[in-house]
């Protein structure tokens, strides 16, 4: 698993290159990211669920890689009948998300 909370070479990979599109991936995934773990500590489990199937897609399309496994685990969870998340599985993806997030701002300062 890489040591940064985003796979710099991979989205460089997924946008052929192009800097202000990564800028532009990173700040959606940065939006999104907040929404879905609001959609995940809350509501209902379908909605839990399909926000963290989301939240794992966007998170493999930049190289988020800790976020994506997390929310896969949060995805499997809550794919068992009357299964809620464990709160070390919620914690794990709130670390991740806020890893990835604090990579994305100091990015984004950078640029």
């Amino acid at each position: 698993m890489p040591q940064t909370a985003i796979d710099l070479v991979h989205l460089s990979r997924q946008t052929g290159g192009d800097a202000e599109l990564e800028r532009e991936l990173l700040t959606l995934f940065a939006q999104q990211c907040a929404r879905h773990l609001r959609a995940i500590h809350g509501g209902d489990a379908n909605i839990r669920r399909d926000a963290a199937h989301t939240l794992k897609g966007a998170a493999r399309a930049i190289g988020a890689w800790q976020v994506a496994e997390a929310a896969d685990r949060i995805e499997q969870q809550l794919g068992q009948a009357g299964t809620s998340p464990r709160e070390d599985a919620l914690d794990a993806l709130t670390l991740a998300a806020a890893e990835a997030r604090a990579v994305i701002s100091r990015l984004d300062c950078a640029a």
